[in-house]
């Protein structure tokens, strides 16, 4: 088993995923995952607390990327300008590997409650995160929570059209995420027709 090899935590994720939709995410142990990846089972822990930790690797990051984007927006954009730079700032940070796994993860997901509760979690995580930064801009609370609301559904619909789209297309996600954000400003500006 191989020790000190570089990409630990990206093999300890991928392995996870696969034993997830193999056997499902209840049967798999860590001491699989560690295997599965070729580490330790004391390299999975300086990398995971436990296995629920593995699906929502890089929130904190993402989180980051997406209030740095907002709060290096142009001063006077507005709400969803703002989250719109968010969105590009983080999707700079998505490869192939993301692009791999989204179906992948998105699959594991489906079929474990508790990792659906872990994925919500995530969701509220970083709508909290761009709420904060847009009322940092100066942005009322009620219209930064709703603006991040709609920075989080935008990513995710952006992210899964990506994932699961044709894979001969070198397209990176911002155009994905971004496309999202309009459709979703067009929809809540039909609201106010109904």
């Amino acid at each position: 088993m191989a020790r000190w090899e570089p990409g630990a935590r990206e093999r300890l994720v991928l392995a996870a995923v696969d034993l997830f939709t193999e056997q499902g995410y209840d049967t798999t142990t860590v001491t699989q995952i560690a295997e599965r990846a070729g580490v330790t089972k004391s390299t999975f822990f300086r990398h995971f607390a436990d296995k629920r930790d593995l699906l929502v690797a890089g929130q904190e990051t993402l989180s980051r990327l997406l209030t740095e984007g907002i709060a290096e927006a142009p001063a006077g954009a507005g709400p969803l300008d703002a989250v719109g730079a968010g969105l590009v700032r983080a999707s700079s940070a998505m490869g192939p590997l993301n692009r791999e796994l989204g179906p992948r993860i998105k699959a594991a997901v489906a079929v474990s409650e508790e990792l659906q509760q872990r994925d919500a979690l995530k969701s509220v995580g970083l709508a909290a995160a761009m709420t904060a930064a847009l009322i940092t801009r100066g942005v009322p609370d009620p219209v930064a929570a709703l603006a991040a609301e709609i920075g989080v559904l935008a990513f995710k619909r952006g992210f899964a059209q990506w994932s699961e789209g044709d894979r001969d297309d070198d397209h990176e996600l911002a155009p994905y995420t971004l496309a999202a954000l309009a459709e979703l400003r067009a929809a809540g500006a039909a609201l106010s027709q109904v």
